[in-house]
């Protein structure tokens, strides 16, 4: 879903290399998780009025609660979060990283909270496959892993945008001719009525998102996945996941 420049994954490794021992111990003793987001990803992570809720925010929540930790949130434009986690700002990144190799260099993944994929938008009768983007002009948001996938095709022109609904109003005005995007912020957007005029594709370019770990934080990662295994298993995940999207999102 998002991605980060190679320069900057070379960055993040350099930082890495550097790194202080596991912290994990210190953590525990603390009892807060320090978590970063990008709080403009609804219905994932946003505000709401000057409250961060969504999705990931409650479900990090609930694993922290596993934990026996308090998840203390900060917000960061997205291109900066995984460069904050190599530096040790703060713990842990919930921002609905998609895993790829590249990001795999930079950091760590825990196991996967859910999956999704990307989606084609465009104006009715416009294009909905792969193929049809060829000599096209998409929208794409920057920073994300469908602007490294769009960079493959052959013959597409990207335009990147800070925000989805900017590269939606560029759609819109007839400045572009497609908006790549993940599905669920698709959905989202259309529950809002925010789509006028508008249609989607099916899944294009399947993803598995992932809460991300400094590199070298086994005993952290380890605890990571142990909470998100109890909220998988006691039916918290379902409840939270039928609350946001109305099915359970959870890599099947």
């Amino acid at each position: 879903m998002k991605f980060i420049s190679l320069f900057l994954t070379g960055l993040i490794v350099s930082i890495s290399a550097r790194a202080l021992p596991s912290r994990f111990d210190d953590i525990r003793k603390s009892g807060v998780l320090h978590a970063a987001t990008e709080g403009a990803f609804p219905p994932f992570n946003y505000f709401r009025g000057k409250d961060l809720g969504g999705f990931e925010i409650e479900l990090t929540n609930e694993i922290g609660k596993r934990m026996g930790l308090k998840v203390d949130w900060k917000t960061y434009a997205f291109d900066s979060l995984l460069i904050g986690l190599g530096q040790h700002r703060y713990d842990i990144v919930a921002a609905s990283h998609a895993v790829t190799p590249e990001r795999a260099l930079a950091v760590d993944f825990a196991n996967p909270h859910y999956c999704t994929g990307g989606v084609i938008l465009s104006r009715v009768g416009g294009p909905q496959t792969i193929k049809d983007l060829g000599s096209k002009v998409v929208a794409v948001g920057v920073g994300t892993s469908y602007a490294q996938f769009l960079a493959k095709q052959t013959n597409v022109e990207v335009k990147t945008y800070p925000k989805d609904l900017d590269g939606i109003q560029a759609l819109l005005a007839k400045k572009v001719d497609a908006l790549m995007t993940d599905k669920f912020v698709v959905l989202e957007l259309k529950k809002e009525g925010k789509l006028p005029g508008l249609q989607y594709s099916d899944i294009v370019e399947q993803e598995k998102i992932a809460i991300a770990v400094h590199k070298g934080e086994p005993a952290l990662l380890a605890a990571l996945n142990k909470g998100l295994e109890k909220v998988l298993a006691d039916g918290t995940y379902t409840k939270l996941s039928e609350k946001y999207f109305g099915e359970d999102i959870r890599c099947k």
